[in-house]
């Protein structure tokens, strides 16, 4: 709680603000946070779901749940990761599948996710955010920041249906606020 604390007064003290209605189904959705180009992004993107009352977590390897990252990735979010078969001789679980499975087990979820996978430039957006809303039957709210506004929100929510109609709206979405480092920001072939 002392993390979101901390967000929050970078958040507010950098003159950053919340615009827009936060749509209800962002209480059980996987949230794309987009664009990210900064490591800026995290910091920014958690204070303002904490201010929208999101109950926003990401993932990560269970790995990383040891002494001491433990102490703080849980308090940030950080939802560990298991793909390990469950018995011997199964096959291990895809990353969608483990992340889908996060909903069967929770009430309320917003997965938040960086659709380019890197703060580099990158050309496309990764597909697995849409198989894990489809597969888990639940919507895809897109979270934004822009840094030229200094304004945070939810622009859209998305019931996935057609995997490149769809990310090609994410993608066009992106293209509408202003990421830290724009020059990282790409996804023109998406759009072609």
């Amino acid at each position: 709680m002392i993390f979101r604390f901390i967000f929050w007064l970078i958040f507010k003290l950098k003159g950053w603000a919340i615009e827009g209605e936060i749509p209800p189904e962002t209480d059980r959705c996987v949230l794309v946070a987009i664009p990210h180009t900064s490591n800026w992004d995290i910091i920014f993107a958690s204070a303002a779901f904490y201010i929208m009352k999101v109950p926003m977590k990401f993932t990560i390897k269970k790995e990383w749940f040891r002494f001491p990252f433990n102490l703080i990735i849980g308090p940030l979010g950080g939802i560990a990761i298991d793909r390990s078969p469950k018995k011997p001789g199964e096959k291990r679980k895809s990353m969608v599948e483990a992340m889908a499975h996060l909903f069967e087990e929770r009430d309320s979820l917003a997965v938040m996710v960086t659709p380019e996978g890197t703060r580099k430039r990158t050309d496309a957006l990764k597909t697995g955010l849409w198989h894990v809303a489809k597969e888990a039957g639940v919507p895809i709210c897109i979270g934004y920041l822009d840094y030229k506004k200094k304004r945070a929100g939810v622009g859209m929510v998305i019931w996935p249906k057609d995997v490149d109609e769809d990310m090609k709206a994410i993608a066009k979405f992106g293209q509408t606020v202003t990421p830290k480092y724009p020059e990282n920001f790409g996804c023109e072939k998406l759009l072609e």
